[in-house]
């Protein structure tokens, strides 16, 4: 079996080469994105495996399919920029639904403190021997209340670690965790009454600016607002006249809006294009790092061992707990009520 592997980082390469070696794998790994331009690359081979700003459209789907492409390999769990419902009957499509829902929800509560906490501005001031505490006070969080937004599995480890702090959690999901213990509330109430709200939730159409203008109006001023979802979960610039109008305290940004062309890369020898992210990041009061709350070494090892056996479960039965299927409504319906192979 072969994949074409795009996006790559010496990351990716150092966690998959040696579990693909001993499953009999033959990996390309390739720099480029996958859009219409590159998937001509791919030829050759019987999968491709994508990360989250590759572009699996319908135009190139027909392109993978010509070349004789079976399965796009998902090595993470959100499938927004992939065309499940073009794909069906010519691409199985699987994904990761969980590589380590504990290193998101940790990098969530290390922005958190990083910011209420100032840690990043006294980390600065010190290295050049200031050790002045002048504007570094801080809130607790012990008593605050916390709102988050989506409680899947890294939804729900965050708010258990929002526990151990002594926060008052409610949350809000369209399909709440039966039996969790946790507080569900409307959206509305969770805009007005929390102090920090914790986004957790996949893209859709109908979570596309779940925060927006009308939702930061309905918030309590000097809101702290997280994000290590997915980017355009934020209007970002409701976001940016929010803080220009000192409603929102903080923001923590892990991703962002419009972040396929900048993220992932080093842009510090150039201008940034984008002004909406040039002039959040330039705010004292927003922290943005470079959609890498995934990354740890076990989540690595866990992408691609599932990965791998995703790939491996559709060549030898043509089914996978983790494939996609736009009939599905959730993806894992399917899952529960599936008896034979999707197509």
């Amino acid at each position: 079996m072969k994949i074409a592997f795009f996006d790559t980082r010496e990351y990716d390469r150092t966690a998959f080469q040696e579990l693909a070696d001993e499953a009999g794998i033959e990996v390309n790994w390739f720099e480029a994105r996958l859009d219409r331009h590159t998937a001509a690359l791919a030829k050759g081979a019987d999968a491709v495996c994508i990360f989250v700003n590759d572009t699996a459209d319908a135009e190139v789907i027909d392109t993978l399919y010509e070349l004789g492409v079976k399965m796009i390999l998902l090595r993470c769990a959100g499938y927004n920029n992939v065309d499940i419902r073009h794909a069906y009957g010519k691409l199985h499509v699987v994904h990761v639904p969980a590589y380590s829902p504990y290193a998101v929800a940790e990098h969530t509560m290390a922005l958190l403190l990083t910011s209420i906490r100032r840690i990043h501005k006294a980390y600065n001031r010190t290295r050049e021997f200031n050790f002045s505490l002048n504007g570094l006070t801080g809130f607790d969080l012990h008593g605050k209340t916390v709102g988050v937004i989506g409680t899947g599995k890294i939804g729900r480890i965050f708010i258990d670690i929002c526990r151990g702090f002594g926060m008052k959690v409610i949350a809000y999901d369209k399909f709440p965790a039966e039996g969790s213990g946790i507080e569900y509330v409307t959206k509305d109430r969770l805009f007005r009454e929390s102090d920090i709200i914790s986004l957790h939730c996949p893209l859709t159409e109908e979570t596309r600016h779940t925060i927006d203008a009308d939702a930061i109006a309905k918030m309590k001023k000097g809101v702290v607002i997280l994000n290590t979802s997915r980017g355009p979960l934020i209007d970002s610039e409701a976001l940016l006249q929010g803080i220009k109008d000192r409603k929102v305290g903080a923001a923590c940004l892990d991703v962002y809006d419009e972040e396929a062309d900048i993220f992932f890369e080093d842009n510090s020898g150039h201008i940034l294009n984008d002004d909406t992210l040039a002039r959040l990041i330039s705010m004292p009061n927003v922290i943005v790092t470079s959609h890498q709350a995934f990354l740890t070494q076990e989540a690595l090892r866990n992408i691609a061992e599932t990965t791998i056996q995703n790939m491996k479960d559709i060549a030898g039965t043509g089914m996978c707990k983790n494939e996609l299927c736009y009939r599905c409504g959730r993806e894992d319906a399917c899952r529960r009520e599936r008896k034979g192979r999707c197509f």
